[in-house]
Parts: C-alpha cells; sequence; structure tokens
C-alpha cells in the first residue's frame, strides 16, 4: 500500500520506538526506503513512565515535521495507542486502518479501547481489513468501509513455477504442507501437534517469527519443521516446493476478525488450501470451493487428502484465477485514494 500511495505522496512511516539511547537525547533515524517513502525511528532514553516516552515522541514528531515544512498532513493510524504522540497534528484527513480487534491480543495495552473511541470520534474515514470486522465496527462510524486481504499476484505467481529448493528446505521430504506468517497465539499448536502424529509421513513447514507464546511449547517432531523468517522476496521459492499451504489457526477471541492476507498469496501461488473457519475466509471462499475447511484433526487430514488432489486440477486452478482477477493491491490503494479525495474535496468547498 505505501508504494502505491507514494506514486502521488509522500510517505512518512513511524515505526515502533528503539529504547536504546545510552547517552545524550532521544533522536529520529530517518531512512528513504525508496522514492517518496521515509521510515521515521524514533529512538528514546530507557527507563520513563509510559507518559514520558510519549510526551518524548510527540516532541521528536513535532520537531520533524517543522524543520520538514510538512503540510497538509493526512494522518493514518493503524493503532489507536498512537493518538497520545500525535494529538499536536491538524490533518487535513484522518484515516484510521483498523486492521484486527487489537484489543483482542495477548498483551493489549488497557488503554487500547478507549483510545479507539476516541480515534472514531476524530477519524474522517475509517477502513476495516476484513468483512468481519467491518459488521464489528460499523455502528461506530458513518464513513466505514470494508477492504479484504488483496494480493500481488505477479510476485507470488512466480511459485506456479517450479523454482530452485531453498537450502534449508531441500532436505524436508513430501507431501510438503506448509504454512507462512507469525506463529502466534492465533496458532492451533496442539492441532498440528496431533495432525503430526497421526501422518507421520506427511512433512509440516512453518515460516516465520515466534511471538508471544513460549516456543518450548510448539509440536516438536520429525516431520514439523520451523525455518524461521524469510523476507517477502524469498517467499515464492519456499511456496514454489510444497504441496498445500495451510491456516491451522485456532478459532479464539484473536482470530474472530482476522481476514488472513496469506489466503489469496497462497492461491496466486497455485497452492490448494487447507483452513480452519475462520469466519471471512469462510465468507470469502466458502461457496467457492477454493479453499477446504477442517475443525478437528481427522477434518484436518481429510482435507489435505482432498488438497493433494486439487493441485493437478487445471480447472480448480482456472477458477483459483477468475476470483482472484477482481482483486489487487493496486484496486484496494485506488479506493482507497479516492476516498481520501472526495474527503479533501468536502473539507474545502463543502
Amino acid at each position: 500500500m505505501l508504494s502505491r500511495f507514494a506514486k502521488e505522496l509522500k510517505v512518512f512511516f513511524v515505526e515502533e520506538p528503539i529504547f536504546d539511547v545510552k547517552e545524550g537525547n532521544d533522536f529520529i533515524k530517518k531512512e528513504v526506503k525508496q522514492r517518496n517513502i521515509t521510515v521515521l525511528v524514533p529512538h528514546l532514553v530507557p527507563g520513563r513512565s509510559a507518559e514520558l516516552h510519549e510526551q518524548a515522541l510527540a516532541a521528536l514528531l513535532e520537531d520533524f515535521i517543522l524543520e520538514n515544512k510538512l503540510s497538509n498532513v493526512i494522518a493514518w493510524y493503524y493503532t489507536p495507542m498512537a493518538l497520545a504522540f500525535t494529538q499536536f497534528l491538524k490533518p487535513i484527513v484522518t484515516v484510521y486502518d483498523c486492521m484486527d480487534e487489537l484489543s483482542a491480543f495477548v498483551g493489549a495495552p488497557p488503554a487500547l479501547k478507549e483510545r479507539e473511541a476516541k480515534l472514531f470520534k476524530q477519524a474522517d474515514l475509517v477502513f476495516t481489513g476484513g468483512i468481519s470486522l467491518y459488521e464489528a465496527k460499523k455502528d461506530y462510524h458513518e464513513n466505514i468501509y470494508p477492504f479484504p486481504s488483496s494480493i500481488e499476484t505477479e510476485h507470488f505467481g512466480q511459485a506456479r513455477q517450479l523454482l530452485r529448493d531453498p537450502e534449508d528446505q531441500s532436505q524436508i521430504g513430501f507431501p510438503r504442507i506448509g504454512f507462512f506468517g507469525v506463529i502466534d497465539e492465533r496458532m492451533d499448536i496442539e492441532l498440528v501437534r496431533e495432525v503430526a502424529q497421526l501422518k507421520q509421513e506427511w512433512q509440516f513447514i512453518f515460516i516465520g517469527p515466534v511471538v508471544k507464546i513460549d516456543p518450548a511449547n510448539l509440536p516438536k517432531s520429525s516431520n514439523v519443521h520451523y525455518l524461521g523468517m524469510k523476507s517477502y522476496k524469498e517467499l515464492p521459492q519456499y511456496i514454489s516446493n510444497w504441496n498445500v499451504a495451510m491456516l491451522p489457526f485456532a478459532l479464539n477471541e484473536s482470530t474472530k476478525f482476522i481476514s488472513p492476507t496469506k489466503t489469496p498469496e497462497y492461491l496466486a501461488s497455485g497452492k490448494p488450501v487447507v483452513s480452519s473457519a475462520i469466519r471471512d475466509v469462510v465468507k470469502s471462499y466458502g461457496s467457492t470451493g477454493l479453499v477446504n475447511f477442517f475443525g478437528n484433526a481427522r477434518e484436518f487430514i481429510a482435507a489435505v487428502e482432498e488438497a493433494l488432489r486439487q493441485g493437478n486440477d487445471k480447472q480448480w486452478l482456472d477458477s483459483v484465477d477468475q476470483e482472484l482477477a477482481k482483486n489487487s493491491w493496486d484496486l484496494t490503494a485506488q479506493k482507497m485514494l479516492s476516498l481520501i479525495r472526495a474527503k479533501i474535496s468536502i473539507e474545502s468547498y463543502g
């Protein structure tokens, strides 16, 4: 999204602060990623209260905006927690990009719900990361729009060719059932453990960081493989050498409103998908037969067996392409920018 917005706007992305200043004052490190995209990383003195950290962030950002003479600012919030250090802004449009029900996540800040309520009042536009999240939030704002997960079809479409198997995956046997993404409290660990025990001839591959859960609790067996973080650029090479892609999410509060981006990315890669019954995945793909759903270990196994057959079905792949043609990050960016432009016109001339 940022690279697409940058074709028309200057984009400044503020990262989470790093508390590593041992001598001297707080500062912002500026890194230009590509034309019109600058990442700002605040570096702060550690050990202060949360309130003082927020005051320090606000001072750094306000100084940066003044020094760089930035005007006509569009404020784009991924988290309501950022309100605490951006109240000095006078944006021409405020967007709340509500990607998840963040309050349902482990370790969510106590102030999150209160700040979200405040952000709903300040926002001119609200975008949600899926249909279920839209339905849950639609009564909180008059200008709220759902934007389910989009895809870069060309990037993931590379996986439809047989690419060279990466070294750390090349010694793993087949069939391979793979997952990429954050491994956290949303993962149904016990389900994976049970299926891995029942189908020891299948190989289960996980790509991504382990976050907010104890790695010691993850399934440990010879047919479960954790390959760690990989870059976005590397993903097609890994996926190309899988047989099936999986979404083994638990059905809990943290997954109630998610709309996994990886679903269309798996499909664009030409891989059959098995998934737990995540509401947005069922709504998007339940009636098309493009995704195989499961509720327990036995159903997981049956879904993978069906997916293994789908992998050689040209008619299934044609149906995938017809569905994916309706969706892209380009279209999403265009729709979002149109809504922002319309809002600016209303504010300017309404």
